[in-house]
Formats: structure tokens, C-alpha cells, sequence
């Protein structure tokens, strides 16, 4: 193994925990804020009110919390690609 190929390895492991930090804390509180909108539907629905369709302050903040988990998502799949090609290439 030379030492392109654990240059490799290193970066490809060093951009999988930096983007498995990246994504988690958005992700948990994109989860968090989906499970309260779930909440409010089925009690509109319940108590039989129509829910309007404009954009509220938390589909917004669900929409950039679910952007950063994309983006540290992406950073974690480069780490994997990075990984492999420093096994594969010889």
C-alpha cells in the first residue's frame, strides 16, 4: 500500500466524521420539527379546521435543516468514494 493510498484513506475517513458531525444535529432537529408538524395536522384534522397550505416559519426552518443534513450527507458519500479509491487503486 503506498502512500497515496493511505492519503487517501485518511481524507476519505477524515470527511466521513466530519460530515456524519455536520448532518447529525441538523437531522435530529429536522426530525424533531416534522414530528410536531405531524402532531399539529392530526390535531387540525381531529378538531376538524382547514390547514392552509402558505409556508410557516417551521417549513422554512425544516427546509435548511434538511439542506445541511444534504450537505453533510454529500460530504460522508465523498469520504466513502475516497476510501474505496484508496483501496482500489494500486
Amino acid at each position: 500500500m503506498g502512500l497515496l493510498n493511505l492519503a487517501l484513506i485518511a481524507a476519505g475517513v477524515a470527511l466521513i466524521v466530519v460530515g456524519a458531525l455536520r448532518a447529525r444535529a441538523p437531522y435530529q432537529r429536522y426530525m424533531a420539527l416534522k414530528e410536531q408538524d405531524a402532531n399539529v395536522a392530526r390535531y387540525e384534522a381531529w378538531r376538524g379546521g382547514a390547514r392552509p397550505d402558505a409556508k410557516t416559519g417551521a417549513s422554512v426552518a425544516m427546509a435548511m435543516l434538511r439542506r445541511q443534513a444534504q450537505i453533510g450527507a454529500g460530504v460522508v458519500i465523498a469520504g466513502v468514494v475516497l476510501v474505496v479509491l484508496g483501496f482500489v487503486l494500486r
